[in-house]
């Protein structure tokens, strides 16, 4: 997964949000593509953190067998220092890594 290996900040950095209006014509599109994205991004994440995590739980709902688990612990803190799913998707947009289409414009084509 390439989200591991990005290059994004992992702070908060300043933008002019005008800058994004370059890659589709209109500032709001272009969040909403942010958007969008950052959500398929945390998906992703999700899912992958969730599946390593399963591999540490187990089966007995005892309260009195909490336990720590070094591999457990590692991993948890490995995806708290990922960078946050929208600066990846501001990174990706900014490489022009992401693919978006315009359906309205797609039908329309067809329709004439």
């Amino acid at each position: 997964m390439a989200i591991k290996f990005s290059d994004a900040e992992r702070t908060t950095v300043t933008r002019d949000v005008k800058d994004y209006a370059d890659y589709t014509g209109n500032v709001y599109e272009s969040l909403v593509i942010l958007s969008k994205r950052a959500d398929q991004i945390s998906v992703m994440i999700k899912e992958e953190l969730t599946q390593k995590l399963s591999e540490f739980a187990t089966t007995q709902d005892s309260l009195e067998e909490v336990f720590e688990n070094r591999e457990q612990i590692e991993i948890s803190r490995h995806y708290e220092g990922l960078p946050k799913p929208p600066a990846i998707a501001m990174r990706e947009m900014q490489e022009d890594n992401i693919y978006f289409r315009r359906p309205e414009e797609e039908q329309a084509k067809l329709d004439s």
